[in-house]
């Protein structure tokens, strides 16, 4: 178990790595840079604006600019926002909690709906059931998140009033639990959306692989009951590819929760990099995706564990 820990591990640092690099390289390489909103201010020279790249270290080749960041990466500082000069980590820790409490509630939803979907269409294998759940998989697998997202916001707050059109909170609120809730249900639904749909999907395929082995045949065949068949014997061993899909998915989540949150206002890590890429607040970007990689990798780490001590045989892969 240490030797497929310590794999696990090595690979994740040297993805780590490989992400910075790819990203650093990029966001630098890009046209404008941090620079360009002070380009047209009046006033300000060429001289002015090649101090101010002296100072934010943007004169220096890539390479040494790479090496600096992450050399103050690996101590501890994640630089400071070119934008309101606050440091990284604390820009990023005052919107990571509304973006977990999203991606919490997505997850919860998914998990819930998308598997009782796939065991029921599993059960009721070309049913009615099931031709309507894999018709509506699709059909959320093709939608995209900000579309549906306007349609929520429009029929459900503007046309029937039912919930917030946006934000984490009612501005003047009183701020109760209540009120979080009724803001959460519709960026969580809409950013669970595709994720219920890939659920049910691989729930079913799982299950029906595992109703078909020959030791639930046994269990039939020594008179247990279908249910305790089913839901004891076959559920619990179904299950267990989902572990693995539960740590895949979190850069699915990660992405959606971007437009979630910028379609429905809310002040997460998602809205944050679409704020900093307009102002080309590099160290905010960087510190994102580095955060969302590790976040990422955490995930897919996690789920290599529980899957490895679930199932021994994944330790040999």
């Amino acid at each position: 178990m240490a030797n497929f820990l310590f794999g696990r591990l090595l690979q994740s640092l040297v993805l780590l790595l490989i992400v910075s690099v790819i990203g650093f390289a990029v966001l630098h390489l890009a046209p404008g840079g941090p620079l360009a909103q002070f380009a047209l201010v009046p006033g300000l020279s060429k001289e002015d604006l090649a101090r101010m790249a002296h100072e934010m270290g943007l004169d220096r080749p890539l390479p040494v600019q790479y090496w600096e960041w992450l050399t103050r990466l690996l101590g501890g500082d994640w630089g400071h926002s070119y934008r309101d000069n606050r440091p990284v980590l604390d820009v990023i820790a005052g919107r990571l909690p509304a973006t977990l409490e999203l991606m919490g509630a997505a997850i919860l939803i998914s998990v819930l709906v998308g598997a009782w979907i796939g065991v029921m269409g599993a059960i009721r294998r070309y049913s009615t059931f099931d031709m309507l759940a894999t018709i509506g998989a699709m059909v959320a697998l093709s939608i995209p998140t900000f579309w549906f997202g306007l349609i929520v916001i429009y029929v459900f707050s503007v046309h029937l009033g039912w919930l917030p059109p946006g934000n984490r909170t009612t501005v003047g609120g009183d701020g109760s639990f209540l009120d979080y809730l009724h803001h959460l249900i519709a960026p969580a639904a809409v950013l669970a959306l595709v994720e219920v749909a890939i659920w049910s999907r691989y729930m079913r395929a799982s299950m029906l692989d595992v109703v078909n082995q020959d030791f639930i045949r046994t269990a039939r065949a020594k008179g247990l009951p279908e249910r305790t068949v089913l839901w004891h014997h076959a559920l619990r061993n179904a299950l267990l590819p989902m572990i693995a899909l539960a740590g895949v998915e979190i850069p699915t989540l990660l992405g959606g929760a971007l437009v979630a949150e910028t379609v429905f206002t809310w002040p997460g890590m998602g809205r944050l990099l679409l704020d900093s890429l307009g102002y080309r607040d590099y160290p905010v970007v960087m510190g994102i995706l580095m955060f969302s990689a590790v976040l990422a990798l955490l995930g897919n780490l996690l789920a290599d564990i529980f899957a490895a001590v679930a199932d021994p045989r994944i330790r040999m892969a």
